[in-house]
């Protein structure tokens, strides 16, 4: 899987006007999922700069220009590129897939950082959500998935997008093969994915893409006892005002899906 990505643009660009100040001005905000540090690097920030623009492609490049300080924005520009963007199926696994491969690189590179871990398990985990969960599985990437968002959390425990990530990865094992056996083989247990949830969500209360993932988690634990709390969620959702074409992306989706 290698060659160059062509991309499809995101097309409010105008709508976000970062500039190397004002993104340090706002970084706590935007990265209080993450936790990703303010680059002191000028071009490593430029980069970003980039990526909250929703100049993904741009961002990907600077990022590739960088070596391992760029792998961050490299992968999170990936990662949203293939959630919201790429309408082609085999360009969007192209782009988790690399992302997975990257982020195995990085986390080999730099053990201790946290976003290593978190890049590589939520690219995994989207991998095999858009070929097979069951397959994925069958695989052993459920292990490595699980170990990637807890040893994010052990490394960075306010790191919210992966206590986020870890209730979805519980809920999803459930929804996929049933409580006792995702229980005995994965570990996955409802209590421990409301846990995450609740605690990611306690970090970053307004955050669309957080308030959807808990929502879409409720439903796959128990639509008959959670819908209602998961409408509300996806209201929310749907309320909040954007400060970055990352998070426009996610309102927008949410919008859609209240739609139709």
């Amino acid at each position: 899987m290698h060659g160059t990505p062509v991309w499809d643009p995101y097309p409010y660009v105008h709508r976000h006007l970062f500039d190397s100040e004002n993104l340090q001005n706002h970084w706590a905000r935007l990265h209080d999922g993450d936790q990703e540090p303010l680059p002191l690097d000028p071009e490593v920030l430029q980069a970003w700069v980039l990526y909250h623009r929703g100049e993904f492609e741009a961002a990907f490049r600077e990022g590739r220009l960088l070596g391992p300080a760029g792998y961050a924005v490299m992968n999170k520009a990936c990662l949203i590129q293939a959630d919201y963007l790429e309408r082609n199926e085999a360009a969007r696994l192209k782009l988790y897939f690399d992302t997975a491969e990257r982020a195995k690189a990085h986390m080999a590179a730099e053990p201790g950082n946290p976003n290593a871990h978190y890049f590589y398990g939520y690219a995994l985990g989207r991998y095999s959500q858009s070929t097979s969960v069951a397959q994925a599985l069958a695989k052993g990437y459920g292990e490595k998935i699980k170990t990637a968002f807890e040893t994010t959390i052990g490394l960075s425990p306010r790191h919210a997008d992966a206590h986020i990530a870890l209730g979805s990865f519980h809920a999803e094992v459930i929804d996929k093969v049933g409580a006792m056996i995702g229980n005995m083989t994965y570990g996955a247990k409802r209590e421990t994915a409301l846990h995450h949830f609740r605690t990611g969500l306690a970090l970053i209360p307004r955050a669309a893409i957080a308030l959807t993932e808990y929502a879409r988690g409720l439903l796959m634990l128990d639509i008959q006892q959670f819908e209602s709390e998961a409408m509300c969620l996806y209201e929310q959702a749907a309320a909040v005002q954007p400060l970055d074409a990352m998070e426009h992306l996610g309102v927008l989706q949410v919008q859609a899906e209240l739609a139709s």
